[in-house]
């Protein structure tokens, strides 16, 4: 779980951007783009042999 603790010295807008830094770091919006819809399992091999 993503955690941004706030000070009083750190404004919202720069926690939302420590926020975002983070998802991007973890990969958490990618994995929520890949499950959005589903994939066949083929689809999914052919995907990964690109990477």
């Amino acid at each position: 779980m993503l955690e941004v603790k706030i000070n009083d010295k750190n404004s919202f807008e720069k926690a939302m951007r420590q926020f975002k830094k983070q998802c991007q770091k973890d990969g958490f919006l990618v994995e929520l783009k890949e499950r959005r819809f589903h994939s066949k399992p083929s689809e999914l091999k052919r995907k990964k042999g690109k990477r």
